[in-house]
């Protein structure tokens, strides 16, 4: 059963909406992103366009399984503790419609005109719009629980990536150019032609690379949205991992004992953390694995975890906190522990956004491939031009992947297309370029502003 237990017809309802609309996000993320990954086969006609499209659907569908869940919960840490722990209430589901509602709206509106916006950018600008929202109500001043430093990372990651793949894409290029100056690569393909057997082989191989790292990559918000969905809604049910049997309840125990000694002296701040992790600690031992821990206390352990999370963070900002590169380590490891009983997805979260993508690569996909293959550059993508650009996006996101920080398939993609026609001299058409640089630009306030606003009106709704 994925909901143990009944549910009234209205919650019901609303779980049923929200997941709805949470597949529809990632069906979108589907033909608006993964259209990149299939627009330099398409237009080098290595493979045939269905052909194309349905096997990045399957990479993406396979991505989705390999790449864990850091990138969600690095998203889902751009919120304030405060909302997250928030549970069954309106201000829960402000929040998750808000963003899903944000995301879909401008996500689609960009699609309409052809524009290879991204959505990650379009996500963690929801989020922060949502997070400084909150700051605006009652009792709070203006920031209160943004966390800046993930804001700047995830900010950073977003912001470099593009610039890397217009960098890595245009040397890779002229390296080629110089280490094999073959005709057949470097000359846009006659009308009709198909690439030599080995330059088809690495363009596809690229074209898996890309699905599948934007799988790994892209498919890891969808779930975070999810688990956010049925964290809020059914806490009972999701707010602890449900199959955590005695050994990671063990070592979460353990993880909260040491991390308790760590901060006993620590004063006011770490004395009051310490009480939590100490009762946190016997709570566990008592239970011994989530099942056995009583409905009405799983989202009560679950506030616990973030809040004591929250306040080691605390600690280490503040300078109290001081550790070795060993003792560092440690920590890292002691807080994982600690946290793996909430950062978690059931395998069917992952099957259905798994299915959104993969469908959403099937279906749309046509608008943005024209952008990406026609309108970047003044001259037809060459075989040498594609491999580059793809390698560098699939290398790129899959890194972006493993270190759990968010980046957008769209721009490092298009932007690295941008950098192989500098680099050969080509030239590009001023006005997509403007119109790419303009959507980049004008996602993240645009999404934030939109964001916001839903939070604030569902919020009274709700």
């Amino acid at each position: 059963m994925l909901f143990e237990g009944a549910l009234g017809s209205g919650r019901l309802a609303v779980l049923i909406v929200a997941l709805v609309i949470a597949c529809a996000f990632e069906f979108v993320n589907g033909f608006h992103d993964t259209a990149n990954a299939v627009a330099t086969v398409i237009y080098t006609r290595a493979m045939r366009p269905w052909t194309a499209v349905l096997w990045s659907g399957a990479c993406n569908f396979c991505g989705v399984f390999v790449g864990g869940i850091a990138v969600a919960m690095s998203i889902m840490k751009l919120l304030p503790v405060e909302l997250l722990v928030q549970s069954g209430t309106g201000v829960g589901l402000a929040l998750v419609m808000s963003l899903l509602l944000a995301a879909i709206l401008w996500n689609l509106g960009t699609w309409y005109f052809g524009l290879p916006a991204s959505s990650s950018h379009t996500l963690i600008g929801a989020i922060i719009g949502v997070a400084l929202a909150n700051s605006l109500t009652v009792g709070h001043h203006f920031g209160d629980g943004v966390n800046l430093q993930k804001v700047r990372e995830v900010a950073l990651s977003l912001l470099l990536s593009p610039m890397f793949g217009f960098l890595a894409a245009g040397l890779l290029t002229l390296l080629l150019l110089k280490l094999l100056p073959r005709k057949e690569l470097h000359d846009p393909p006659a009308p009709g032609s198909k690439p030599p057997g080995w330059v088809r082989a690495v363009l596809i191989g690229t074209c898996t690379g890309v699905s599948f790292a934007h799988g790994s990559n892209d498919g890891q918000k969808g779930v975070g949205l999810m688990m956010l969905i049925l964290v809020g809604i059914l806490p009972m049910h999701y707010a602890l991992d449900p199959h955590a049997g005695a050994q990671p309840v063990a070592r979460a125990s353990a993880a909260a004992k040491a991390l308790a000694n760590r901060v006993e002296d620590l004063r006011p701040d770490g004395v009051e953390t310490r009480i939590r992790l100490i009762a946190l600690s016997g709570r566990l031992d008592e239970a011994g694995t989530t099942e056995a821990v009583p409905k009405n206390d799983r989202f009560i352990i679950r506030r616990q975890i973030l809040e004591i999370d929250a306040g080691i963070e605390k600690l280490l900002k503040s300078g109290k906190l001081k550790l070795d590169k060993e003792a560092a380590l440690q920590l890292k490891t002691q807080r994982a522990d600690l946290r793996a009983l909430t950062d978690y997805a059931p395998s069917w979260v992952l099957v259905l956004v798994a299915l959104s993508l993969g469908l959403g690569t099937c279906i749309g996909w046509r608008r943005i491939v024209v952008t990406v293959g026609e309108k970047i550059g003044k001259a037809h993508l060459t075989y040498a031009q594609g491999a580059s650009a793809e390698l560098v996006a699939m290398s790129t996101i899959g890194v972006a992947a493993l270190a759990g920080l968010p980046v957008s398939t769209t721009h490092v993609l298009s932007s690295g297309i941008a950098g192989t026609m500098v680099a050969r001299g080509a030239g590009l058409q001023g006005r997509t370029v403007r119109n790419i640089a303009l959507a980049w630009l004008l996602t993240l306030p645009a999404t934030m502003l939109l964001g916001g606003t839903l939070f604030l009106v569902l919020r009274r709704l709700f």
